[in-house]
């Protein structure tokens, strides 16, 4: 069960998470996939992290504040990359990554 209090914040990450996940698979796919290392570089770090979120949140960490803080930093850091990129998947996950980071500084605030 979730921790209601984070509700809106876990959903993000978790949705943020498996953005990243597809975005670094199918940028695997791409016919240039060197031209692509850095956003999966940044997906893989930022999918981790959003879990590595998830987790501190449901159990209600001490450390929730500050894991939420340097998730929305790299969040917003895969955003960037995602967004440089016209593929579809790169644009659906600099959004997730926009509205985690979002979500994350409020749960930090």
């Amino acid at each position: 069960m979730l921790n209601e209090k984070y509700k809106e914040c876990i959903e993000a990450c978790k949705d943020c998470a498996d953005a990243c996940d597809t975005c670094s698979v199918a940028c695997l796919q791409e016919d240039n996939v060197a031209a692509m290392a850095n956003c999966i570089r940044l997906d893989i770090d930022c999918a981790a992290m959003c879990r590595l979120a998830v987790s501190a949140m449901v159990r209600d960490s001490e450390f929730s504040k500050a894991i939420c803080q340097l998730c929305a930093d790299i969040c917003e850091a895969c955003a960037r990359e995602c967004a440089q990129h016209d593929h579809d998947h790169c644009q659906q996950c600099a959004t997730a990554c926009e509205a985690c980071a979002n979500e994350c500084r409020k749960m930090a605030a």
